[in-house]
């Protein structure tokens, strides 16, 4: 535990939940595995508490709050939508919210066997989701803007963890990205946060998205670049006909996007592998295998 970690127990948060919610008190609690800015607690068969964990701040909390109620309705697919807020309070100094549950298996610890169904489901959830958001929506912060605009970070990705031999690809499926014409619509809804921990599957194939902690509006490629970070090999070709709504620049920015991603997962798995803190093991070839799909295109 370092220093801006508190540790978080099942006695602790049903302790919480007989402070702010006693009728809840009584169901059952179970720890959810993964997480890092925030600790999830299985709360009955239908809710689930998020803690805030690493987090710095309740930003990504509260947007949570404010935004998926009003988000969820029109989503196809389940989320976790907030139906209790936890307050700071002497016994646990930050916020923590009741949400729904949302059944499946992470995808990181998962598969797609139905590859043609999860792309066809993931483009008509992220169509929906792709609506023009309004002028109060969360601007992006860590995520979002050009892809030129974060070279800095692919560039230290692709020197610390490319293989050798895919480097100068990897590189040119980036430039490509960053020549691309700029998004040029309006801002709309994003996840910001597509990855194999933050969606889940059930019968082989996509079954709610989660952790919408990163949201914003802006360009949509941030969240397309999910056709090669979630979908298996040879599906990205179907999920943009489905889409049908990405340009050739809005492909090319998700592709470049998407290389970035994967690189991050494949850090992630080395950083797990080295026993440093937040890193998880089995990330690195989840990665390798997206940075192999980035590099066959659509």
């Amino acid at each position: 535990m370092t220093g801006t970690e508190i540790e978080i127990s099942a006695d602790l948060v049903r302790g919480l939940l007989r402070e702010q919610h006693p009728d809840l008190a009584g169901l059952a609690i179970h720890e959810v595995a993964g997480g890092w800015g925030n600790q999830m607690w299985r709360l009955g068969d239908e809710l689930a508490v998020r803690m805030q964990r690493m987090d710095p701040t309740p930003e990504l909390q509260l947007k949570e709050r404010r935004w998926l109620p009003v988000l969820a309705p029109r989503l196809p697919l389940p989320v976790p939508t907030p139906v209790r807020f936890g307050e700071p309070s002497e016994r646990f100094p930050r916020h923590w919210t009741v949400m729904t549950w949302v059944p499946g298996e992470p995808l990181d610890h998962g598969s797609i066997s139905r590859g043609t169904h999860a792309a066809d489901t993931l483009a008509g959830f992220l169509r929906a989701l792709h609506v023009p958001a309004p002028a109060e929506a969360p601007a992006a912060t860590d995520r979002g803007g050009r892809p030129g605009d974060h070279s800095d970070g692919f560039e230290n990705l692709l020197r610390a963890v490319a293989p050798h031999d895919i480097a100068a690809d990897v590189r040119a499926v980036w430039d490509d990205a960053v020549a691309a014409r700029a998004w040029e619509g309006p801002p709309v809804w994003v996840h910001g946060d597509l990855h194999p921990a933050n969606v889940v599957v059930s019968d082989g194939t996509l079954a709610g998205i989660v952790d919408f902690g990163d949201m914003f509006a802006g360009d949509p490629a941030w969240d397309l670049a999910a056709a090669w970070v979630l979908l298996p090999a040879g599906t990205a070709a179907r999920f943009f006909d489905t889409y049908a709504r990405a340009d050739e620049a809005a492909i090319r920015r998700a592709r470049g996007l998407a290389a970035m991603k994967s690189l991050f997962l494949m850090l992630m798995g080395r950083n797990g592998d080295r026993g440093l803190p937040g890193g998880k093991p089995h990330w690195g070839p989840v990665g390798r295998a997206a940075l192999d799909r980035v590099l066959q295109g659509v």
